[in-house]
């Protein structure tokens, strides 16, 4: 199980983002959280080492299809057994 904080930075606020992100989790079983924060989407996924590559390479590839990732940092970070869903903040 692997944990990555992720911040998502360009054209992803107003376009269905965290939506999309949303679902995106759902299919490849990663739990966690989304949510806007002033200038960027900030996301927490959680899941096993191959779920969680392929949930990051759809969300820095853009999420929605009206998104512009400009860019994005992922850090890995301690796991937390409290998150059993993903759900948009």
């Amino acid at each position: 199980m692997q944990c990555k904080h992720i911040k998502v930075f360009g054209i992803v606020q107003g376009v269905g983002f965290r939506y999309y992100t949303e679902k995106i989790a759902k299919k490849y079983n990663v739990v966690g959280t989304v949510q806007n924060i002033s200038d960027y989407v900030e996301i927490y996924a959680q899941g096993d080492e191959s779920s969680l590559t392929s949930f990051t390479n759809a969300i820095t590839e853009g999420a929605s299809p009206a998104s512009q990732v400009e860019d994005y940092e992922i850090e890995e970070i301690e796991t937390n057994e409290s998150w059993e869903n993903f759900s948009t903040i």
